[in-house]
């Protein structure tokens, strides 16, 4: 018999210490379903607090996130995460999504309201029976059943909020809303998670914040970080790998280096925890995570 997860809920595995996690994203075809199970079973080996599961722009992976979720739940010890989005869903569909993960005994759930599909940057359309923001996607999710609800946040700011301080104001809304906790969307330095989490506090609001951590392994992650974080890439940063970027083992070498480095402040700073976003592989995970244990950062 598998042994449950550790804890029920993220937030109760939040309350209980620093935890570690880390994000798959559902697979496309058979090839990427076999990747998949291998890391989760790789990764498994880790104890992680808890594991989370993506949910494509505009539901398009919803199928997917939904079978990923219950599997997880029924064959692993690990405690699932499902994000959720308001794109493209009435609330009787949202209602109905909800249903079905808790039918597959997954009651934890990432809500965020997400991106339009096809173009992320694109202009925002409610559906005419669906929901407008995050918040209202929380206090949904809430209503619906016996849930623990995290949200997103956004180190450099949310791209299509006006300001850091609106931003930071949507922020405390979810909250408000009935977030138990925050993931951030990812970021290369530690100043921005930290000037963050001193927004937040100074509004009022206790919330956990986990750091979102995704490593360099290439020069493409560099190319593709405005899009990915909504923020530029630090330029410092982006220095040192320019100059080795015809090498693509220095370039991963020095994204490992760099990712523990990046773990092992915001850890010190107090950090909850730390969210790996895996991209399906385990190998960079397990190198970083390795680091931090030998730094006693992670047990």
């Amino acid at each position: 018999m598998l042994n449950p997860p550790r804890e029920r809920s993220v937030r109760a595995a939040l309350d209980a210490g620093r935890t570690f996690s880390f994000e798959f994203f559902p697979p496309r075809d058979d090839a990427s379903e076999t990747q998949l199970w291998n890391t989760i079973r790789q990764l498994e080996k880790l104890h992680p607090a808890f594991v989370s599961v993506t949910y494509g722009a505009g539901g398009t992976t919803r199928e997917g996130t939904l079978r990923i979720t219950d599997r997880i739940a029924a064959e692993t010890t690990m405690l699932p995460l499902a994000h959720l989005t308001a794109v493209n869903h009435s609330v009787d569909e949202l209602r109905s999504l909800l249903g079905k993960f808790i039918a597959g005994g997954v009651h934890n759930i990432l809500a965020v309201r997400g991106d339009p599909p096809g173009d992320p940057e694109g202009e925002w359309i409610k559906h005419p029976e669906g929901l407008e923001y995050a918040a209202e996607l929380v206090r949904l999710v809430r209503a619906t059943g016996d849930f623990s609800v995290g949200v997103a946040a956004f180190p450099y700011k949310h791209p299509r909020s006006i300001d850091i301080d609106s931003d930071a104001r949507y922020f405390v809304e979810k909250a408000n809303a009935g977030a138990d906790y925050a993931i951030t969307q990812l970021f290369f330095d530690a100043e921005d998670y930290l000037r963050l989490r001193d927004r937040i506090v100074a509004l009022g609001c206790d919330v956990p914040i986990i750091p979102g951590v995704l490593p360099v392994l290439s020069m493409g992650t560099i190319e593709r970080a405005p899009k990915l974080s909504g923020a530029p890439f630090p330029a410092a940063l982006g220095t040192q790998f320019d100059a080795i970027r015809t090498d693509p083992a220095a370039v991963r070498a020095l994204g490992i280096e760099r990712a523990t480095q990046l773990c092992d402040t915001l850890l010190n700073e107090g950090a909850p925890g730390i969210h790996f976003i895996t991209m399906n592989r385990s190998k960079a995970t397990e190198e970083i995570y390795a680091n931090l244990r030998s730094l006693n950062l992670a047990s």
